[in-house]
């Protein structure tokens, strides 16, 4: 062969069918039972496959080395990847924030698309196998991989694509990282990203499976605040998770945190004390705990209740002013600490890996050793969540693949 592709998922694939089109031999190994398993499960099995977004927003949301991705994302970019996905047939659809997915809602369709592609091109795939090092020549070059079982396959060129950490049940156990290790390349510490946060607060586990939209969510880290997002999230038996909570992981560091949960962003302080007014003149006669059906979910209202230090058997004609402003307070600025991320089992991908400063960002080859390439989540870049992660795979991927000799 003359280019062999360690690692059958996103980037793998794409790397593949790169090298292919640009006329050489590709063996694609995967060690597996099939091709893109981590694919399948993402975006809850949709495959949020990349942001419609112009070039900006994808720089704006990745969050480590973006200025390492500018020949690939011109490379091969967003619109490439939703070209390349309808014309394979696996039809696109956009969604809110841009985020793409297939129409049919199925990860599988975009495999689909990826293996016909693959088969099209000659693409020789090997499943079930696993490679346990490189080869490298006496000029410190590639010669070929060697198998588990011993058996050595020769090639001028392999792309190493085998991920990260995350989701370690199909597949990702950081072989890669091993692979550039030997091979003399510096690794970045891994650590789980896009992930859940474990809350302190007990309150937080009662709220269990609670989802809340149009929230707004802040975090601070020793006294300042280093994110603020708005969307989506959910509470669970340890803490929070959702789209809001994943991307501010990403911004999480060591020395703890505090989360601030807005629940009515769309109201400042004073509109907010309005409405807190209007709904206490409709129901002046009850009592506070029974008030609050049209501020909150159901689930919620035990819990503002108790945390608004409020009698919750109070008349809410018996409520002070002073007590309608703390409580209005509360509702803009819900405390949560953080205790601490969930592990790699929950995490959609791996911050940390591969250095980029040993690899060429014009072309992904190693550095270190000719004819060894990396691409995808085993280097060290990562972004946030929206299809900007798969973005990163494909361009590396195609980059990669297109810059074998």
């Amino acid at each position: 062969m003359d280019v062999i592709v360690v690692g059958g998922g996103a980037a793998g694939m794409m790397a593949a069918i790169a090298a292919a089109e640009g006329g050489s031999t590709v063996c694609l190994i995967e060690k597996n039972e099939k091709l893109g398993k981590k694919l399948f499960i993402t975006g809850k099995g949709r495959c949020n496959v990349t942001n419609a977004g112009d070039m900006d927003t994808l720089f704006a949301n990745v969050r480590v080395n973006g200025k390492f991705l500018y020949s690939a994302f011109y490379d091969y970019d967003n619109q490439a990847i939703m070209n390349f996905l309808e014309q394979a047939g696996c039809p696109l659809k956009t969604e809110r924030g841009e985020r793409v997915f297939p129409r049919s809602d199925h990860s599988s369709d975009v495999i689909g698309a990826f293996q016909r592609e693959l088969k099209k091109r000659g693409v020789k795939i090997l499943l079930n196998t696993e490679v346990r090092e490189l080869v490298l020549d006496p000029e410190r070059s590639i010669a070929g991989v060697r198998l588990s079982d011993g058996q050595l396959l020769r090639a001028q060129s392999c792309i190493v694509c085998t991920g990260g950490l995350s989701y370690p049940s199909t597949g990702s156990t950081g072989d890669g990282y091993r692979f550039a290790e030997e091979t003399g390349h510096e690794i970045r510490k891994c650590e789980p990203g896009l992930v859940p946060f474990r809350i302190r607060e007990s309150w937080c586990g009662r709220l269990m499976g609670l989802s809340l939209k149009n929230v707004s969510l802040r975090m601070v880290t020793g006294g300042r605040e280093v994110y603020q997002g708005f969307g989506e999230m959910l509470f669970t038996h340890f803490g929070v998770s959702g789209p809001l909570v994943l991307s501010a992981s990403s911004f999480y560091g060591p020395g703890g945190a505090k989360l601030y949960l807005d629940l009515k962003p769309a109201l400042d302080a004073e509109q907010l004390d309005r409405r807190l007014l209007r709904d206490f003149q409709e129901n002046q006669n009850r009592q506070f705990k029974n008030s609050l059906g049209k501020l909150f979910p159901a689930k919620l209202i035990p819990v503002m209740t108790e945390l608004s230090g409020i009698d919750p058997e109070k008349k809410v004609n018996e409520i002070s002013r002073e007590e309608r402003h703390a409580f209005g307070q509360l509702i803009k600025n819900l405390p949560l600490t953080v205790a601490g991320l969930r592990g790699f089992e929950e995490a959609i991908i791996t911050r940390g890996g591969v250095s980029v400063r040993d690899v060429n960002p014009s072309t992904m080859e190693s550095k270190k050793v000719r004819g060894l390439y990396f691409a995808g989540e085993v280097l060290d870049l990562d972004a946030l969540t929206g299809g900007f992660n798969l973005q990163i795979a494909w361009s590396t991927g195609h980059l990669a693949g297109s810059s074998v000799r």
